[in-house]
């Protein structure tokens, strides 16, 4: 399965060679030319029939959150900082890899029995955790992982459930594989590009980047996003629920949705009977707060999945959303045939 394959390669924000070749390979045949570039962004573009319609741009990052290494103990662990917002609550005990070989190790901390009272109240920083990879010396751990060297989860894609997947990395390669669909499926006759962008878990990097590279008229972003629908959550605050369908933004911390893009958007899903929620808890944030602040602006809109216990080594969500993701944005691309929802 073309998600299980994406989930599973190292692709922590700006380290992310490997799902570069990936998508390189998987969209060449898909599209007329694929490029990249200096940052190390992909670019598919597959030229259209009509040229009155819309160059529309489609976004998705490559990078996913990780670790990156920022020295040794003299006792051989790994000093860490993170690499995008991870919570350092849920990484004590978990698997890792380190490097481009893949180094295991396991992320550690005081022992729970030699903290005291005090300490169990505090949440630990980075500075007080370390990768365990069994080294004895800190020149044998760093001969094996360099300071700058990256680690990511090492965790399995796993479905589960009902119609559920559990993986790391769901945030964004759920977008990706939603537009490698779109470069496959999309019967839209305008110039497209599919965007796969760098560094978002560090800023948005990539996406400013590639906006103003690419000078689309609108765009599209495609993301996984965070889902606390369980537990004693208020319902107004559940910013997305999983199994509920594609989520649509209306406004997040980076972006406002376009009001023609966002109506365009649900009145599609509406008609196709896809199902869709508003994402309604204004957290976070995407690429599409880089994209709409390009040149002259970027009319933009956001489609995500749902993702519980996003930024882990198992994040969930649901196969359903996934598919709702893109089949509402095959609809949007081919409803975009006849109607430009931007035009002034």
């Amino acid at each position: 399965m073309l998600l299980k394959q994406m989930t599973d390669l190292f692709g922590v924000t700006g380290h992310e060679d490997a799902v570069r070749a990936f998508v390189r390979e998987a969209a060449a045949p898909l599209c007329d030319k694929v490029t990249c570039d200096t940052m190390g962004s992909v670019y598919a573009f597959r030229k259209g029939s009509n040229p009155n319609l819309p160059h529309v741009m489609l976004d998705a990052h490559m990078d996913e959150v990780g670790f990156i290494v920022t020295g040794a103990t003299d006792k051989g662990l790994l000093r860490i900082d993170c690499a995008g917002g991870i919570d350092p609550r849920v990484i004590v005990s978990k698997r890792v890899l380190v490097g481009d070989d893949r180094v295991p190790g396991v992320i550690g901390a005081k022992a729970i029995h030699l903290q005291s009272a005090a300490d169990m109240q505090k949440v630990l920083g980075y500075d007080k955790l370390y990768i365990d990879v069994g080294a004895r010396k800190k020149d044998e751990a760093l001969k094996l992982c360099p300071v700058g060297t990256y680690a990511m989860f090492d965790s399995e894609y796993v479905e589960f459930g009902d119609a559920l997947v559990k993986a790391k990395a769901l945030d964004d390669r759920v977008g990706c594989v939603a537009m490698l669909r779109a470069l496959k499926e999309s019967d839209y006759q305008g110039d497209l590009t599919c965007a796969f962008t760098v560094q978002e878990e560090a800023g948005l990097r990539g996406a400013k980047v590639a906006a103003y590279r690419v000078k689309p008229d609108l765009a599209i972003a495609l993301e996984g996003t965070t889902s606390n629908d369980l537990g004693d959550v208020p319902d107004h605050m559940k910013v997305t629920r999983v199994g509920k369908g594609v989520a649509v933004s209306f406004m997040d911390r980076t972006s406002i949705a376009h009001k023609g893009l966002l109506r365009f958007v649900t009145e599609t899903a509406d008609a196709k009977g896809i199902a869709w929620q508003y994402k309604q808890f204004l957290s976070g944030g995407n690429d599409a707060g880089a994209i709409h602040q390009s040149r002259a602006g970027v009319p933009c809109v956001t489609l995500s999945v749902p993702c519980r216990y996003i930024h882990s080594p198992s994040s969930v969500a649901s196969l359903r959303d996934i598919e709702a993701q893109q089949a509402l944005l095959l609809a949007c691309l081919s409803r975009l045939n006849a109607e430009n929802p931007v035009a002034r």
